[in-house]
């Protein structure tokens, strides 16, 4: 069954991407252990600059060859030759604005850095076109075997750059590493022979334009914040916002976001029946948000006690960057839902005007908040343009799908109670343990189990759980039905997603 498959592709890219967050996270530790907030921020700086790059020359090859009805190898040369192609862009582009992008930023120790950061999106562009078949049929078993060595590789590479006294190149060399090693398993996983040939642009013309101008757009989005910290604020406070907000967005990396990968392709073989496909939207939504809250609100209530267990003392003040940044993702995956449906419809128009409208809404408020209140203030806006942004989502999946804003509403509203019984037992339980004074690790363990245990609970208490089997995913939402029971004639059942 489709919903039983894409959960099984899905379990695959979550597994990959958890092992290989939970390396990146393992070597954040050491290295913030072992390095300063500077060394941090100048990395950032260097890596908004390549990411800008990287993003604004994207070039959508999966997710093109994911829609069409029918791939050959003609396809798949196309594929390779723009992915060689946009190397040589990436090149050229970072060549000629890594010298005024250091001079802008008066560190001249930003040139090579960016310029050896390039190597990553140019491996990613290089990598076997081939991977895209297995990916058409929702088999993501190599890619767990592709992003797992990579990461290992990256990070024996960095550890070793780290004590051999390396410094901050240790960053750079696990930036690097990882997808260089990736795509040379690539070709070992998904064997393909590179040949050179545009034969099928004009299946790729189409999605890229519109893909192009979101992927610019984007870009400048989430790197803003960053070069603007970078250019009036001293590098030790960028490294703390840079490492706060990679800390926030882990749960979305490495457990929400891979999930839902396989999700376009499920969505791209049902386009066609509009009610089968309007209910695996809000399946899938849910699904998401049932992860992204809870995890989102529990960093955001315990930031002081994250910072000082996983961080140290060095990065004090990074615990209310982390907490407002954190809020600001949780509804990340929901756009990341749109997203896929979006590309699964081939209307990438929507994703550039959503991207259009966070821009015009998060850069005057990102500046405002910076003149005002620095780097906590950026934090604070981008928790108030997320919060405007997540209304342009409803009202854009109203006009896509025909879903009204209540019913998505409807959709997410256990979510939402359990969310708040969360919060209320965290913040009282975190008020009975203050006078005990005890070791951050063992509050930071008790509040996170009670956390966890009443966000369960509730759901529970409210009719939902997750039911696997008989080659069907299932998210019941009455505890009393049983699933014999949803199968009775004349009674709805949810669709495969």
């Amino acid at each position: 069954m489709l919903a039983m498959k894409a959960f099984q592709g899905a379990g695959w890219l979550v597994a990959s991407r958890f092992l290989g967050r939970f390396i990146d996270f393992f070597t954040l530790l050491i290295m913030a252990r072992m390095l300063t907030p500077a060394d941090f921020g100048l990395t950032a700086l260097a890596m908004s600059c390549v990411a800008i790059v990287d993003m604004v020359l994207e070039v959508p090859v999966t997710q093109a060859l994911v829609r069409l009805p029918h791939v050959d190898k003609a396809h798949l040369d196309t594929g390779f030759t723009l992915g060689a192609l946009r190397g040589l862009a990436i090149s050229a582009v970072l060549l000629a604005v890594a010298w005024p992008f250091a001079w802008l930023n008066g560190d001249p120790q930003l040139v090579p850095v960016i310029l050896a950061l390039a190597f990553a999106p140019i491996a990613r562009g290089l990598a076997s076109p081939g991977l895209v078949m297995f990916i058409r049929e929702l088999g993501f078993l190599r890619n767990f075997l592709l992003e797992t060595g990579g990461k290992l590789a990256a990070f024996c590479l960095a550890i070793a750059t780290l004590l051999l006294g390396g410094g901050y190149w240790a960053l750079v060399v696990n930036f690097v590493a990882a997808p260089v090693f990736s795509c040379a398993i690539s070709y070992l996983l998904a064997p393909y022979r590179p040949a050179l040939s545009l034969s099928r642009l004009t299946d790729f013309a189409s999605f890229v334009g519109w893909f192009t101008c979101a992927q610019l757009v984007s870009a400048v989005n989430w790197q803003f914040d960053r070069i603007l910290l970078g250019l009036g604020g001293a590098k030790e406070t960028l490294g703390r916002y840079a490492v706060a907000a990679d800390l926030s967005v882990m749960p979305t990396q490495s457990l929400i976001g891979p999930a839902l990968q396989p999700i376009m392709a499920a969505f791209a073989r049902i386009k066609a029946e509009d009610q089968r496909l309007r209910l695996a939207f809000l399946k899938a939504a849910r699904f998401s948000m049932l992860a992204s809250v809870p995890c989102s609100l529990g960093i955001a209530l315990t930031s002081d006690l994250i910072v000082e267990v996983l961080l140290g003392p060095k990065w004090h003040g990074a615990d209310w960057l982390l907490s407002l940044l954190s809020l600001s993702v949780m509804a990340t995956p929901y756009f990341q839902t749109l997203y896929s449906l979006s590309l699964a419809l081939g209307r990438p128009e929507v994703i550039f005007r959503l991207n259009l409208y966070d821009l015009a809404i998060r850069s005057p408020a990102v500046v405002i908040g910076f003149l005002q209140w620095g780097a906590v203030g950026m934090a604070a806006a981008r928790l108030v343009a997320a919060a405007i942004m997540a209304v342009f989502y409803l009202r854009w999946l109203r006009s896509l799908l025909s879903i009204g804003i209540a019913e998505q509403l409807l959709n997410l509203w256990k979510i939402a109670v359990a969310a708040a019984v969360m919060t209320t037992g965290v913040l009282g339980l975190r008020g009975i343990l203050t006078p005990w004074h005890l070791p951050a690790p063992a509050e930071l363990a008790l509040v996170a189990a009670l956390g966890a245990l009443l966000y369960g609970l509730t759901l529970l208490a409210c009719g939902m759980w997750l039911a696997i089997g008989a080659g069907r995913l299932e998210l019941s939402d009455r505890w009393w039905r049983s699933r014999i029971g949803a199968d009775k004639p004349g009674e709805a059942r949810d669709p495969e997603a």
